[in-house]
């Protein structure tokens, strides 16, 4: 099969998009198109099919979700429509189109009361709504299209755009001299950044270039574990912020939706499969603080 040379980036003004887009430029024999809702609008299947009929690509990759996770609790139609029903969509679009679709999905799929991190075939229970709209749009996909699909889950995901725990967290941190954050919370975070690496070194691999690569499920985050107490802990070490983190638990601080109390994700596969080496959470924090910082000066 000919090398992927147009790939469809949704979701372009999301934490992941984003990340692409920054290193887009690193693959010049591939051209990019990167879309946002205003290009694309994923709330409206019409929108979707007009959108198709005037654009084939190689390669879609879905970026774009729903993630306001507290929200989708009394949001449910439009969290299921862009996280499910949008995804449905597209897959069929890659069906008929003959295109491949990567597709990105949460750890929010599993119920979270595990001991050991979760493989791609374990048990799926989502316990919010967000949860149940990502899982339903994994389902649709593999139920459509059997071949030239790829689905990631990741978790916690940061990056230097748009908003997220870290950016929270230095903020918070100037502005106050003590924070409560949960230690009963335990998985690993992603850098986007990380993560759009990944997603290219899979596309340029020869297996995923094949005519008919089955779809598969993978899991990719960071290496090593950490609950939301130590990653607030570890961005103000790291970022010199002096202000006191004390520990609490997930019934002190009460949300519409359920989280995942474990959601560590096994990350064998996608290792093996695409040779794929992944960077320590903490390295990783790291060079998005550098990154930030960067930013700043500019």
């Amino acid at each position: 099969m000919p090398k992927i040379k147009h790939i469809l980036v949704t979701g372009s003004s999301g934490q992941l998009g984003q990340s692409l887009k920054a290193i887009a430029n690193n693959y010049p024999d591939v051209e990019f198109t990167f879309v946002a809702r205003t290009d694309l609008d994923l709330s409206s299947e019409q929108a979707i099919h007009d959108y198709f009929q005037h654009h084939h690509v190689d390669l879609i990759i879905n970026c774009a979700a729903y993630t306001a996770v507290d929200k989708a609790e009394s949001e449910p139609t439009l969290a299921n429509q862009i996280n499910h029903l949008a995804v449905k969509q597209l897959a069929e679009i890659a069906k008929y189109q003959n295109t491949k679709l990567i597709h990105i999905s949460t750890d929010y799929v599993f119920n979270g009361q595990q001991y050991r991190p979760y493989i791609e075939n374990d048990d799926v229970e989502p316990q919010s709504v967000y949860g149940q709209s990502k899982l339903k749009g994994e389902q649709a996909l593999l139920t459509i299209l059997a071949n030239n699909g790829l689905i990631i889950r990741t978790s916690w995901v940061y990056s230097a755009y748009g908003n997220n725990f870290v950016k929270t967290m230095l903020r918070l941190g100037q502005e106050r001299d003590s924070l409560n954050v949960i230690f009963d919370q335990v998985g690993t975070p992603t850098y986007a950044h990380d993560l759009a690496e990944a997603i290219m070194a899979i596309v340029n691999t020869e297996t995923f270039n094949q005519q008919k690569v089955a779809t598969e499920i993978y899991h990719y985050s960071n290496e090593g574990v950490c609950s939301w107490y130590d990653f607030a802990k570890t961005i103000f070490e790291l970022s010199n912020i002096d202000c006191n983190v004390s520990p609490i638990e997930t019934k002190d601080y009460p949300t519409p939706a359920t989280r995942p109390h474990y959601s560590l994700l096994n990350k064998a596969k996608i290792k093996q499969q695409y040779a794929i080496t992944i960077p320590y959470w903490k390295d990783a924090l790291h060079a998005c603080l550098n990154q930030l910082a960067q930013q700043e000066q500019h």
